[in-house]
């Protein structure tokens, strides 16, 4: 499932990165253009969508790394040790 939600992640990450890089370091205003179209998804005609499928995807991995880390899970009450 954490598989699923990233990927709509990592390509708003990378694409977002290349962006950058192909426009400002480059000077590819070309290239740069179909970065901003994979990054929002408008060559699939997903635009309106891709930021709630970000959004959701985000939301989904927040949950699943809090739950990982074990500080919701209830401790057993276990007996007071004894020291010799």
């Amino acid at each position: 499932m954490a598989l699923i939600f990233s990927l709509p992640l990592l390509t708003t990450v990378v694409s977002g990165l290349l962006y950058s890089i192909a426009r400002e370091w480059l000077g590819q205003r070309q290239v740069a253009r179909f970065l901003i179209q994979v990054h929002t998804l408008e060559i699939f005609g997903l635009e309106k969508f891709f930021p709630t499928i970000n959004g959701l995807g985000l939301i989904g991995l927040l949950i699943t790394g809090v739950y990982m880390t074990g500080m919701f899970r209830s401790r057993p009450n276990l007996p007071p040790t004894v020291k010799d």
